[in-house]
């Protein structure tokens, strides 16, 4: 029995070759083919009529003349303006005359002009700006996010891509890539100036102060609720010989001073347990810049850490465990990762559709950032026009080219055609008015 043949779609040797990257299975060709060869036998069939009119009425008197005259001036306008749209892809009747086959002469310099005008019309920063102003793209997208699913469909993406991107990467690829980058740089810098400039900041603008005061209500909290154990620690490192009423006074005594210092420090934002606070930070900042004991004894600290043995294992170990946990975050629809992404994406739709100014202010930064995208890249982006012509053979250029818009060029040549014929009656008839 013999077998059956492979359908031909199904064998390698009838794949279809990759797609040229010029011309090669542009939609619709054959179709513009069809019409530009329609096109072009009507405008070559007006003006064969019009030579066959004028060679019929030569000679002849009445309104013959009239006839003759229109005729005339058709066959001039119709050969003038085939001259004019055969000059732009070849040299007409192949006689090399100046100035014609325009295209495939001047295909770099047309492709560096196209280039230049999209650059300037089409990618000038302030076209970009106002039309992605105009756009209202905020509005938009917190409409899509509250409204059509959006939000669901962000966060399943995401928790997609996030997924794959952790499946992908091995923990020993992930563990000496943060050895490398992140721990031997940083044992290689020393860190005691650059966070003594940076503690300076944040005490200098006051950023800390949110720190302190967390600091200070959890010391609060802690007094208020652990009376016995401050009085227990007193008691225990009194001397032997004070007796347990004097143990038991002063245990009540430190308990209500330190919780009352507390208190007043939480309440009095310029107390002098703050002042003291902010002097200490201060001086350590100065000290980490300028100290070289306290330098010394940072930068060993630092050394140190960083040269722990056991570092590389505690980092591979928060590794292994963020990335358990957010594979498992991810994979679960209803882990609590997702829900809360999934709020926090909802609650930014919602803002972008009922908060005017966050929304301006998004609009106002995704409009800053597009600017500086053109800006940047529309010389690079622009450029692929005049690459892309540059690699084109002029011929084949000229030829598509042709064939794309060759078929409305020939309504040229139509127009031409019967334009002239009106121009020739209106020129015959002033002849016959002025000169009788």
């Amino acid at each position: 029995m013999s077998t059956p043949p492979v359908p031909a779609a199904t064998t390698p040797a009838a794949t279809p070759p990759p797609a040229a990257p010029s011309w090669a299975g542009a939609a619709g060709e054959e179709e513009r083919r069809r019409g530009l060869r329609r096109m072009r036998v009507v405008a070559t069939g007006l003006l064969v009529l019009a030579a066959v009119v004028y060679w019929a009425t030569a000679g002849r008197d009445g309104a013959w003349e009239w006839v003759n005259a229109a005729s005339e001036a058709a066959m001039i306008g119709a050969v003038a303006d085939w001259f004019a749209v055969t000059a732009l892809f070849r040299h007409p009747l192949g006689i090399p005359i100046p100035h014609t086959a325009l295209i495939p002469r001047r295909k770099d310099a047309l492709g560096a002009t196209l280039q230049e005008f999209v650059r300037d019309n089409f990618l000038a920063e302030e076209v970009v700006r106002d039309k992605v102003a105009r756009a209202g793209v905020p509005r938009r997208v917190g409409l899509w996010l509250t409204r059509k699913g959006g939000a669901e469909r962000v966060v399943q993406e995401a928790a997609s891509v996030v997924g794959g991107a952790l499946g992908v990467l091995r923990d020993e690829e992930v563990t000496a890539v943060l050895d490398q980058v992140l721990v031997k740089r940083f044992a290689a810098e020393p860190w005691s100036p650059a966070l003594g400039r940076l503690l300076a900041e944040v005490v200098r603008d006051g950023t800390h102060h949110p720190v302190v005061d967390l600091t200070l209500a959890e010391a609060q909290r802690w007094l208020r609720a652990n009376e016995l154990t401050v009085r227990r620690l007193v008691e225990e490192r009194a001397p032997e010989w004070a007796p347990n009423w004097l143990n038991e006074r002063l245990g009540r005594r430190v308990h209500t001073e330190a919780t009352r210092w507390v208190d007043d420090v939480v309440a009095d934002r310029d107390h002098p347990g703050r002042r003291a606070i902010d002097d200490l930070l201060a001086r350590y900042a100065e000290a980490l810049q300028h100290d070289p004991v306290t330098r010394a004894k940072a930068d060993e600290f630092q050394q140190r850490l960083l040269s722990s043995p056991g570092l590389a294992d505690t980092v591979q170990g928060v590794w292994t465990s963020l990335r358990g946990y957010l594979l498992d975050a991810v994979q679960d629809p209803t882990s609590s990762l997702r829900a809360r992404t999934l709020e926090a994406v909802t609650d930014v739709g919602h803002r972008l559709v009922d908060d005017e100014v966050f929304a301006r202010r998004v609009e106002g930064h995704l409009t800053d950032a597009t600017g500086f995208l053109v800006r940047r890249f529309a010389p690079e982006l622009s450029s692929v026009i005049s690459d892309t012509v540059q690699r084109w053979d002029g011929r084949e250029a000229a030829n598509r080219i042709e064939l794309l818009a060759g078929r409305d060029l020939q309504f040229i040549r139509i127009n031409g055609t019967v334009v002239g014929a009106l121009v020739g009656l209106v020129i015959h008839g002033l002849t016959v008015l002025l000169v009788g």
